[in-house]
Parts: C-alpha cells; sequence; structure tokens
C-alpha cells in the first residue's frame, strides 16, 4: 500500500465549479499533507489509535475539509471552499 489523497466521494461531487488556481492549491497542499502523514503515520496500515478526524486547511483563495485515515494510507477531501469575494 502507498500514501495518496482523493476527493470523496469524487472531484465533480467536492470540487465542482471551483476555480482551477483554487484547485491547484487544493492539490500542492493536499500533496504536502501526504508526505506530512507518510513521516508521521511510518505503520499507516497497523495503525491502532482513533484517526484525528476532519480538520480544516485555508489556502489562497478559499479552504478545504479533510481527514488522515493512517490504516488506508489515505489523505481524503471532502469539502472545496472557494472564497465567494475572490
Amino acid at each position: 500500500m502507498t500514501w495518496g489523497w482523493e476527493f470523496v466521494p469524487d472531484e465533480e461531487t467536492v470540487a465542482d465549479g471551483a476555480p482551477a488556481e483554487f484547485l491547484a492549491e487544493v492539490v500542492g497542499r493536499a500533496d504536502e499533507l501526504v508526505r506530512a502523514a507518510e513521516v508521521l503515520y511510518l505503520h499507516g496500515p497497523s495503525f491502532q489509535e482513533a484517526d484525528e478526524g476532519a480538520r480544516h486547511v485555508f489556502v489562497a483563495g478559499g479552504f478545504f475539509v479533510y481527514m488522515v485515515t493512517p490504516r488506508s494510507e489515505l489523505v481524503s477531501i471532502w469539502q472545496v471552499t472557494p472564497d465567494p469575494l475572490v
């Protein structure tokens, strides 16, 4: 198994209509979160504690909600919210 990230349930549902520049920021930060989780949870599939729960990240153009699931070696992005004033 290898670490990765994905939109849950899918990109069309989560990110439909979001500006491309904002989504590029989301993707860049998601890649960073994967690298950090990979280091923090070296033995992800054997992780026995509770997941850390949902978190928010603010990026240029808005924010997104994600969760790290070590046992699945996955960063899932549940919601992206572009700034309506940008």
